[in-house]
């Protein structure tokens, strides 16, 4: 699945193209080891598809646990996982996560920011063909066999779908703001009663209010700083103002795409106390059924769907770091 790869490095959180550099953030706590950023590029058949990387230097004889990032329906990967908001604190969990010791990489599905299109509606299923053409880039250039994954809202079932494929190069894996069957969920109900629209038209229209309802949706809108959402927009919108509705569409009439039963991994389940995409019962069906002992659910307060995006996101990283480190069990 990747015939061509290429590499660039760039410096981040000023933007793609620029010449190879260094980033040093500095945290209000203590100060943060120096980012290094990376583009990498790989193909999907005729698809040209994009990867970024994060990561502090290693220590010599350091190994970093490589984590990957799988964005959701409404945005690419770097307004996802790195995304500035100027005078308003971190964002970037690739920033946070890459200080934590984690090599962390993410990409841009087929349709979506920076990578090309093949022309599909960019659902669940091509999703997970887009996971198959990265890992091969990734394992080769990090030297792992395995990954750690993270998936948020249609992300997460793009990351249980392949975890459920390809357990082989799954190591831990993070379902946040996860939606299983989709029962009882207001959001879910919405995108059924359109589910014809978006089986008739490969894309849909995502303009600043579109983004902006992300925040405002599930009734707490006082969970986000809305300059968030415009910091999005100001990212997303050079992209032209419509993204795929396959993610949409798998959401609004084939829910269930992962099956508990068949993943494998470790798991941990993360969502807000608001999220309108799901409900508690849906998603602690899921859990019950998984096949690892090795599982944790996790809810947040004062959050809505978008965690990472929220003002409780720090709580996430904190859930989420704790996970991945976590010692490994002795065996009964």
């Amino acid at each position: 699945m990747t015939d061509h790869i290429a590499r660039r490095t760039v410096l981040a959180g000023a933007g793609a193209g620029l010449a190879a550099s260094l980033v040093t953030e500095a945290s209000a706590q203590s100060a943060k080891p120096e980012i290094q950023a990376n583009e990498y590029w790989t193909q999907k058949g005729p698809t040209k598809l994009y990867l970024y990387r994060k990561r502090a230097a290693a220590k010599a004889g350091e190994t970093q646990p490589v984590l990957f990032l799988v964005h959701g329906s409404s945005n690419s990967s770097r307004s996802s996982y790195d995304l500035t908001v100027p005078g308003k604190g971190e964002y970037s969990m690739m920033n946070v996560m890459a200080g934590y010791g984690f090599d962390v990489w993410t990409m841009d599905h087929d349709g979506y920011g920076r990578s090309g299109s093949s022309g599909n509606n960019s659902d669940i299923a091509s999703g997970v063909a887009d996971l198959k053409a990265a890992l091969p880039v990734v394992l080769k250039e990090t030297g792992q066999p395995k990954v750690h994954m993270y998936g948020t809202s249609s992300g997460a079932i793009r990351a249980g779908a392949y975890a459920q494929a390809a357990p082989e190069h799954i190591n831990r894996l993070i379902l946040s703001a996860f939606t299983y069957k989709g029962t009882g969920s207001p959001e879910i109900a919405r995108r059924a009663a359109a589910a014809e629209r978006y089986r008739n038209n490969p894309r849909r229209l995502r303009d600043a209010a579109m983004i902006k309802s992300i925040f405002t949706r599930d009734g707490l809108p006082s969970a986000y700083d809305m300059a968030v959402a415009d910091a999005i927009a100001a990212d997303e919108l050079k992209f032209g103002d419509q993204i795929p509705t396959g993610t949409y569409l798998d959401m609004a009439v084939n829910l269930p795409l992962v099956d508990p039963k068949k993943v494998a991994a470790p798991v941990l389940m993360v969502r807000g106390s608001h999220d309108g995409n799901s409900t508690n019962e849906d998603l602690l069906d899921f859990y019950a059924q998984l096949a690892n002992g090795d599982r944790q659910f996790v809810i947040l307060p004062h959050t809505a769907h978008s965690l990472g995006y929220g003002n409780n996101r720090h709580l996430l990283w904190y859930a989420v770091r704790n996970f991945l480190n976590a010692p490994a069990a002795v065996g009964a």
